[in-house]
């Protein structure tokens, strides 16, 4: 916490300066992002970093999983819809983007439950995506290890872009034209982003 105290009294000293006039310009005419981004809350990932947005360039939507619940489980927890909606409907984002990482506990949770056995908040968060462990167990049953995490992960991503692509105000602008939804994994070990690629049915690299 020291160290934290001690960064925000350093930014304020040498760094805010140079973002002065931008802060003054985005509370003056309010925010434009350029996307809005599903993240997962793990600290190792930081959107912003790997995408070098300045700020007002993200509308950041975060949680454990980086999670989308489908429509009938956002009657329950509405706060990712909220927040969704407002970045689409509000602010006139044509992108949303899920992005999920690697080395997920999350997705490591959601394939052996015991991890977090005694965790009731969290255990009932994930239970949001159980279809990922379903898809994983019979389609790559085969597969271990980092292996089988780096498919995981990525089929995660998929589930939670089929749960974005049903709420209501996202399949509307879709197929008006007016939005695209994508996703997105990020390697924390090499900073590499893989993009899904619809027509492929897979993660590239996002090459330069």
């Amino acid at each position: 916490m020291r160290g934290l105290l001690a960064g925000i009294h350093a930014f304020q000293r040498d760094a805010f300066g140079s973002q002065k006039a931008l802060m003054e310009r985005l509370v003056a005419e309010g925010q434009r992002p350029q996307i809005v981004l599903v993240s997962c809350s793990d600290s190792r990932v930081l959107p912003e970093m790997f995408t070098q947005a300045a700020p007002g360039g993200v509308f950041l939507v975060r949680n454990a999983g980086n999670i989308v619940p489908s429509p009938e489980a956002a009657q329950d927890a509405p706060g990712e819809a909220a927040s969704i909606e407002f970045g689409v409907e509000v602010l006139g984002v044509r992108d949303v983007v899920v992005c999920g990482h690697t080395h997920c506990g999350a997705v490591e949770a959601i394939l052996e439950p015991e991890r977090i056995a005694g965790l009731p908040n969290l255990e009932r968060w994930l239970l949001a995506s159980q279809e990922t462990g379903r898809i994983v167990r019979e389609r790559y049953g085969h597969l271990r290890g980092e292996r089988l995490m780096r498919v995981a992960v990525g089929e995660h991503v998929r589930v939670q872009l089929d749960h974005l692509s049903r709420l209501p105000f996202i399949a509307r602008r879709i197929a008006a034209g007016e939005l695209a939804i994508h996703g997105w994994v990020y390697d924390i070990r090499t900073g590499e982003v893989f993009v899904y690629d619809v027509d492929a049915d897979e993660f590239r690299l996002l090459e330069p």
